[in-house]
């Protein structure tokens, strides 16, 4: 190639180049392997669930990775429907975990960050130490499995406390009417851990007295909350993990 035409082409190079964008100060690019995660993706929420249950370490707080799998693809659902308007924060009871344990997980999913790891009761009629039953039914004084949208706070007999439409029909969607909802009580925390099992409510998450304010404020106004168990006729009959 003769000398006048590679100067032509260096000299259109740079001109171009002077029109690219310069990058914005103080906005870093996303990790390579965060593009692994996108819409056109099927499978988009194990994806993310994975890169977040390795980059928080919640395997060391004893949360299962099917536990956040079912978790995040039902967030995923509920959040492309408009229903969660309090977007990036993911609540999950693990009822496959005792009562004497930490299973409760507030998640900014948004921020990649563990807001509280605290205890969560589970209703009287689901068991001792472990719930292994659940109801929708009016006075069953049992847990209710599934998807939650948080609502309003108000303050009733237990103090400050959140009240919780459950949006899945069969499962969950008589909790306003049972007035199950989050609250703080005296009867879980780490005052009761060398007890047999921590108190029990009567089918409410209830959180220890303590800490009721500093979840309610974490959780309110429409953030998704999961209440967990590996039932077969909820796993299989949940029109949300199944949709």
């Amino acid at each position: 190639m003769s000398k006048p035409y590679l100067t032509i082409i260096i000299a259109c190079s740079s001109f171009l180049l002077s029109f690219a964008p310069a990058p914005k100060a103080g906005i870093e690019s996303a990790p390579k392997h965060l593009s692994l995660i996108t819409p056109s993706n099927n499978n988009s929420y194990k994806a993310a669930s994975k890169l977040l249950y390795d980059s928080l370490n919640l395997n060391k707080l004893g949360l299962s990775l099917q536990a956040l799998e079912y978790a995040y693809k039902g967030y995923e659902k509920l959040e492309n429907k408009g229903l969660i308007k309090n977007r990036g924060i993911l609540t999950i009871c693990d009822f496959t975990k005792s009562s004497s344990e930490k299973r409760m997980y507030i998640i900014d999913v948004a921020n990649y960050k563990i807001l509280l790891n605290t205890y969560v009761a589970h209703g009287k009629n689901s068991g001792g130490a472990y719930a292994r039953k659940f109801s929708n039914g009016m006075r069953s004084l049992a847990s209710s499995l599934g998807f939650f949208i948080t609502k309003n706070i108000y303050f009733g007999k237990h103090g400050l406390s959140l009240k919780l439409a459950g949006i899945e029909p069969g499962y969950n969607d008589k909790a306003e009417k049972r007035a199950v909802v989050v609250h703080g009580a005296p009867y879980i925390g780490d005052s009761r851990f060398h007890s047999e099992y921590m108190g029990r409510s009567f089918g409410c998450p209830a959180v220890p007295q303590a800490q009721a304010s500093k979840v309610i404020n974490l959780i309110k106004d429409g953030t998704c909350l999961f209440i967990y168990h590996p039932s077969a006729s909820y796993l299989h009959g949940s029109k949300i993990l199944n949709g």
